[in-house]
């Protein structure tokens, strides 16, 4: 029985597939904690538990993300955006744009024909244009990041923040918190700017449709909503956005592994 691996070490989230004959047998997720080793091997041994094999049946693994150099047991390393493109191409195959909206950055990128990665560019290290935002103000709100989507969508108020800087939005809101805004409209207000930098950077790195959102913060469908409203477009969204990478590290893994 033979097996790959890919995984992904993200800064907040660490994501594992395990492919058998070119079929996902499982995937698993783990905090990326404070020691990516560590956290690397849980993954291992969790998508190992999964498929019901052993680690004599791992034929290749592929490591990619911020702590991708820490996968001791990896046979390469792939830069995260040549492997989202490939896990992008292989859930959605029409998608010739996308956005990664990860914890530290937003990444626009454009796949081939192919499935290969053929421009990108990256959001500043700003935490305006990245989910980042999004649990700063979560933790204003005192809400969970995963409400916040389903939040937004009750908005009946408009209101704008004024700024696209992280740390003068948290002012911004609390503000807003004293002078009665609701959770809500707050909500919808972020997502709102956060959409608006992300189309942004997509515009710069050329939008060919389809357009798709990945990463974390594509689980949040009041974001999706937003940039659905700034493109007027159907904004396409995989099953589970926060695994793309890590699929596409996998498939990298299978056919580099090719006999």
């Amino acid at each position: 029985m033979s097996c790959v691996l890919g995984i992904d070490i993200g800064s907040s989230l660490s994501k594992g597939v395990i492919m058998r004959n070119h079929e996902i047998a499982g995937s698993c997720v783990e905090r990326s904690g404070g020691d990516y080793k560590i956290t690397a091997e849980r993954i291992k041994q969790g998508l190992l538990s999964m498929a019901g094999v052993s680690t004599r049946d791992i034929r290749y693994t592929v490591a990619t993300g911020y702590g991708s150099k820490m996968v001791n047991f990896a046979d390469m390393v792939m830069t995260d955006l040549s492997c989202h493109a490939r896990g992008v191409f292989h859930l959605l195959p029409r998608v010739r744009t996308a956005v990664d909206v990860g914890d530290l950055y937003s990444k626009a990128f454009r796949i081939d024909e192919k499935g290969n990665l053929a421009k990108f560019l990256l959001s500043s290290k700003c935490a305006g244009g990245s989910a980042r935002i999004l649990k700063v103000l979560a933790k204003v709100l005192q809400v969970e990041v995963g409400d916040l989507g389903e939040l937004s969508l009750k908005s009946q108020k408009r209101v704008d923040f004024s700024t696209g800087c992280a740390v003068f939005a948290e002012s911004e809101a609390i503000s807003w918190i004293a002078e009665g805004v609701q959770k809500e409209d707050l909500v919808a207000a972020i997502h709102r700017a956060l959409a608006a930098q992300l189309n942004s950077l997509a515009e710069r790195v050329g939008v060919i449709n389809d357009f798709a959102l990945v990463g974390g913060g594509a689980r949040d469908v009041g974001l999706v909503k937003s940039v659905e409203e700034i493109r007027h477009i159907t904004v396409m969204v995989p099953p589970e956005p926060h695994f793309t990478a890590a699929l596409g590290a996998a498939i990298i893994a299978g056919e580099t592994s090719k006999p």
